[in-house]
């Protein structure tokens, strides 16, 4: 987005821009826990960045030892959600994700 501060930066870096996806799911940890039980096609990871698709739980992972006003104040709650988009057909990654939904 041209309007954001570091947009000049990440134009320099980036061709195409990034691949990361966030958002939360309803039920916080129990929430999250079905969801990624769920997911069949997209690997779990605590890592970003791969030709694969990978869902990472931050709460439980990168954050996990984080203090709680701290996830709070970047955002990282306990039905967070992040999607690092990979090479497989866009349909079959929407399909995985919404299959998984269905059970939060």
């Amino acid at each position: 987005m041209k309007s954001h501060p570091k947009y000049d930066i990440a134009k320099k870096q980036m061709r195409l821009g990034g691949n990361i996806v966030a958002f939360e799911v309803e039920g916080c940890k129990a929430g999250g826990r079905a969801f990624f039980d769920h997911i069949k096609m997209c690997s779990l990871s605590a890592n970003l960045g791969d030709t694969r698709t990978i869902v990472t739980h931050p709460a439980s992972t990168t954050h996990a030892k984080v203090e709680p006003g701290v996830k709070a104040a970047v955002g990282i709650t306990d039905g967070s959600v992040r999607i690092s988009v990979g090479l497989e057909h866009i349909d079959d990654i929407i399909a995985d994700l919404e299959q998984a939904l269905n059970y939060v």
